[in-house]
């Protein structure tokens, strides 16, 4: 019975090192998702020659929507 015990201790600390890796991946792709969008966001501006910054602003907002929509989908799975 001790045996069996020490296998589920093992499947758990593999189960927690298998979440701290997923979720560590998404906070890269967080990252990732509204860095791409806020760098469209400034050649959008800087192409355009704007005073203000709203497509910047605007689409760095649209990246942190979507990278929150990948954060709720992947605690879901």
């Amino acid at each position: 019975m001790a045996q069996n015990e020490k296998g589920d201790d093992k499947d758990n600390a593999g189960k927690e090192v298998n979440s701290y890796t997923k979720f560590s991946g998404v906070a890269f792709q967080m990252i990732a998702v509204i860095g791409v969008f806020a760098f469209a966001g400034y050649k959008i501006d800087q192409a355009g020659n704007h005073q203000t910054k709203w497509a910047t602003a605007a689409l760095s907002l649209v990246g942190v929507f979507i990278s929150l929509y990948i954060v709720i989908r992947s605690v879901k799975s």
